[in-house]
């Protein structure tokens, strides 16, 4: 599509502006919406959803073999947890990259006179805060699944030191100085 769309002009290489007919820019741009918006959305809830029946099926099978009450309020618990999940990675997938994605609108369908790709550095912060997302995808999973924030907190060095009265007297002193060798972080 680069080249589809690529003409030198007074030496100057512009891409994605010149297409052979409107037909062909508007028939890009939809493609480039479904297939990097949409299509990433629907695989986030298509891939949750398959996890979700997974574990309701786990589910109905430790209901069974326990048959207790705290086994159930777990599965909830979990099925809770994936579906809040889901919300927020999706959530935020589609407000990170809306700005791009109306920029690209904007940009490609001609619909502001005289506004291209590389005419500010609007550019460059609005794909920062598409790319942006890529950071703050960890930390969802970080904050919201037990096992990742046991595994990160002990990959964490702490150091604690002992505290020494100032005034002579004895009292109750603090934990010994703790430290941590590479081999009991995991």
């Amino acid at each position: 599509m680069v080249y589809y769309s690529t003409k030198v002009i007074d030496g100057r290489c512009e891409s994605y502006f010149h297409f052979v007919s409107y037909l062909a820019n508007l028939l890009s741009f939809i493609w480039y919406i479904f297939f990097f918006y949409i299509m990433i959305l629907f695989i986030f809830i298509f891939c949750y959803g398959r996890i979700l029946v997974a574990i309701r099926r786990q589910a109905r099978v430790m209901a069974s073999h326990s048959g207790s009450s705290t086994a159930q309020a777990q599965s909830n618990q979990i099925q809770t947890n994936v579906i809040k999940t889901m919300i927020l990675v999706s959530a935020l997938y589609a407000i990170f990259w809306l700005p791009c994605n109306t920029y690209c609108l904007l940009a490609t369908m001609q619909l502001v006179p005289n506004f291209t790709f590389f005419n500010n550095g609007d550019y460059t912060v609005i794909f920062f805060v598409g790319f942006l997302y890529n950071s703050v995808n960890p930390f969802i999973y970080a904050t919201k699944f037990n096992p990742v924030r046991k595994i990160l907190i002990k990959m964490i060095p702490c150091k604690k030191t002992a505290v020494k009265p100032t005034d002579g007297t004895e009292t109750a002193s603090a934990p010994a100085t703790v430290t941590r060798t590479g081999q009991d972080r995991y």
